[in-house]
């Protein structure tokens, strides 16, 4: 069974009224452990495709099966998905979103707080993956007070601190130079070899995108394989 699978995914927003489509009968496996990236011209819904996967936002019709069970049963709640995201999905954005005022153990934290976990069981979550990350002397540093690759390294400690099976990035190294943006592409590899975790990458980066083992386009909606 492959731990995500699309069905036939639709997603229609409405701008005054006017239905602009933007998934259309979208479909879309995933093994655990794949690491995927996703390209495609800016508007063909690839963020809207990560939001539709990790339960940020419900589709218009389609189903996204985690593990074989449907993530957008009939009646389900905004709290049930919350959950789900919590304890399955790690997000990762361009921009970091890091809390300015709180440090890079506090960022990193937040996860684990937000399901309830006892405040010395966060920290410790949270302390061994920033050092796994390379940040273990960093933990009370703001992040006004870190690099651009530092600030991306904590928002990555933050999605991982829950120990999500999946990993959805969103233009995660779109901010960066060159050569950090390398070095972030390399510590995904390494997260997938030593973790197992799953990766789905979104980039506009192709040259490191075609260092995934797999690449889809999204056009017209739907994906297809890289050419």
């Amino acid at each position: 069974m492959p731990m995500l699978e699309v069905l036939d995914l639709y997603k229609t927003y409405y701008d005054a009224g006017a239905p602009v489509p933007v998934l259309a009968g979208l479909g879309l496996e995933i093994e655990r452990g794949q690491m995927v990236g996703v390209v495609g011209d800016s508007g063909a819904g690839k963020t809207t495709l990560l939001y539709l996967i990790g339960a940020l936002e419900r589709p218009t019709s389609g189903r996204v099966l985690f593990d074989g069970a449907d993530v957008f049963p009939l009646g389900i709640q905004d709290a049930q998905l919350a959950e789900f995201r919590n304890r399955k999905v790690g997000f990762v954005f361009q921009f970091h979103g890091l809390i300015p005022e709180f440090n890079t153990l506090e960022n990193t934290m937040m996860p684990a707080l937000i399901a309830d976990l006892p405040f010395d069981e966060a920290a410790r979550l949270a302390a061994h993956v920033l050092g796994e990350l390379g940040l273990g002397e960093r933990l009370t540093h703001k992040p006004g007070e870190l690099s651009g690759g530092e600030q991306q390294r904590v928002a990555f400690g933050r999605a991982l601190v829950m120990e999500p099976e999946l990993i959805l990035a969103d233009e995660p190294t779109g901010n960066l130079d060159a050569a950090t943006g390398e070095h972030l592409w390399d510590m995904m590899f390494d997260i997938n070899q030593r973790k197992g975790t799953t990766f789905i990458v979104v980039t506009h980066n192709e040259k490191l995108a075609r260092r995934m083992p797999r690449l889809l386009r999204l056009a017209n909606g739907k994906l297809e394989p890289a050419a």
